[in-house]
């Protein structure tokens, strides 16, 4: 669990400013998206650092929310791949 958070921290772009984020044609709001996901990173860090310890149904939604939340951020235009793929 611990790998794919920073992964994703990695990968998704938490630390853009409010108006890169918001700007532009939106299919969905990436702000929201990015402000709902980084919390849900934080509960877990927050869960794993009193010792609790993640199911596969908690890491299957983790990466569902991750990959529904950033095929909404490449079609915002705020992060490159393909929309229909992992690429």
């Amino acid at each position: 669990m611990r790998d794919l958070i920073r992964q994703l921290r990695e990968a998704l772009p938490f630390a853009s400013p409010e108006a890169q984020v918001c700007s532009g044609v939106c299919q969905g709001c990436s702000k929201t998206l990015l402000d709902f996901l980084e919390s849900e990173l934080e509960d877990w860090e927050r869960r794993l650092d009193l010792g609790e310890k993640p199911g596969l149904a908690d890491l299957s939604r983790l990466i569902r929310i991750s990959q529904k939340s950033r095929r909404v951020l490449v079609r915002n235009g705020l992060i490159e791949g393909s929309v229909g793929g992992e690429g």
